[in-house]
Parts: structure tokens; C-alpha cells; sequence
């Protein structure tokens, strides 16, 4: 069993739908935190690591072999308490991060929350580095989204990003990364020409991929 953490109910059928299309067969197990989210961004995301935490300890009592971070904000902390809970934690956005550096050094961050900047762009960095390739990271805020996001307006949340997205010049920028999982839907509205990378499907293609040995280690 995958257990994912979320810090937003709507991310609970995305994974769902992606599991029925590429990991027939997978169990998940969904643990929504929406209070992780809200105190990281006030506090920032060490505030919650305790929290956070007892999570994990609750799906891997519940059975999970293997858990998947979906939130950015909070992905470093997940994966930093991986050893005390036993099994791997996985970040969502890290298979993108790699993918991004892989591309070419230009890689534009594009977030609708001020506190995803940090995590991300570290990992982008950390990516870089693991892979001895050049990175020059830049942040693009999507001023409003987030309160389209939190007042339920998802189509005009997924417009602004896309727009956010295709004001890039596509001169100035060798990839492009969703650096939530909430904006992935722009990744397919967008018309500009870089590539534009979002985290959900490789992020899960991993988690799988995890829960997938532990249970052969298992047996």
C-alpha cells in the first residue's frame, strides 16, 4: 500500500485517476492535512515536522510500505523523518526536479503560494548538484491564484497559472515547473514552447515504484 499525504481533499481523485491509468492494482490510502499547509506557510514548514510526523506513523501502522508527500511546502520535512518512520517517504515534485535540471540550466519556478519558492527551488538546486549539471533557478508568483484556490474557483485558479506560465519568454527559459501539485493542469493549456513540467505522474511513478519493493522485500 502507497500512502499519500495531502494538504488539499482535490488532490485525492488527481491521484486516484492516475493511479487507475498507469498502477492498476495499487492501493492508496490518502491521509488530508489541510492544517500543515495553513501553519507552514504562517510558520514555516519546520513548525510542522512533528506533526507531520505522526502522520506518517499513522499509515505506516495502517500498513503503507512506502509514503508519498504531495505538497511541496512541506515534501523536505516529510522526506527528513523518512528514517524514524521505517519506511521511504518520497516528495512528489523531486522526479520533476530532476527532469527539469536534465533539460537545461534555465529552470523558472512557477508557484501560487510564497512558501512552495523555498523547498522547491532548493530541491531544483539539490538536483543539480546530485546529477554535476549547472542550474540558474528563477521564481515566477502567481499574484491571486491562491485565493481563487481557497474560494474554490479552480478554472480561473488553473487560467491565471497559465497565463502566468505562457508570459515566459521562450527565449529566457530551457524548462518550466509547476511547483504544485494543484497547477498541473496548466501544464496542458499552456502554449508557450519550453517544456513545462508537473509533478503528479512521475511523483507517483516513484511512489509506486516504492510501496512496489517494500511489499516484494516483504515477501
Amino acid at each position: 500500500m502507497l500512502a499519500l499525504l495531502h494538504t488539499s481533499p482535490l488532490h485525492v481523485p488527481v491521484f486516484d485517476a492516475l493511479r487507475d491509468e498507469d498502477h492498476q492494482g495499487l492501493e492508496l490510502a490518502h491521509f488530508v492535512h489541510e492544517d500543515l499547509l495553513t501553519r507552514a506557510r504562517a510558520e514555516g514548514p519546520d513548525a510542522v515536522a512533528g506533526d507531520v510526523r505522526a502522520v506518517l506513523e499513522r499509515a505506516v501502522a495502517d500498513g503503507a510500505g512506502a509514503v508519498l508527500c504531495t505538497c511541496s511546502s512541506i515534501g523536505g520535512v516529510a522526506e527528513a523523518v523518512a528514517v524514524e518512520v521505517g519506511v521511504p517517504v518520497l516528495r512528489v515534485d523531486r522526479p520533476m526536479a530532476a527532469a527539469a535540471v536534465a533539460i537545461g540550466p534555465r529552470v523558472v519556478v512557477v508557484a501560487t503560494s510564497e512558501s512552495t519558492f523555498g523547498p522547491t527551488v532548493a530541491l531544483v538546486e539539490e538536483e543539480a548538484r546530485r546529477a554535476g549539471l549547472p542550474a540558474e533557478v528563477r521564481k515566477l508568483f502567481v499574484d491571486g491564484a491562491w485565493a481563487l484556490f481557497r474560494a474554490g474557483d479552480s478554472e480561473g485558479y488553473v487560467r491565471s497559472v497559465t497565463d502566468a506560465v505562457d508570459s515566459i519568454p521562450g527565449d529566457s527559459a530551457d524548462a518550466i515547473i509547476l511547483a504544485q501539485a494543484s497547477t498541473t493542469p496548466a501544464q496542458a493549456l499552456a502554449t508557450t514552447t519550453v517544456p513545462v513540467l508537473s509533478s503528479p505522474r512521475p511523483g507517483l511513478a516513484a511512489g509506486a515504484a516504492a510501496a512496489r519493493a517494500a511489499t516484494t522485500g516483504r515477501g
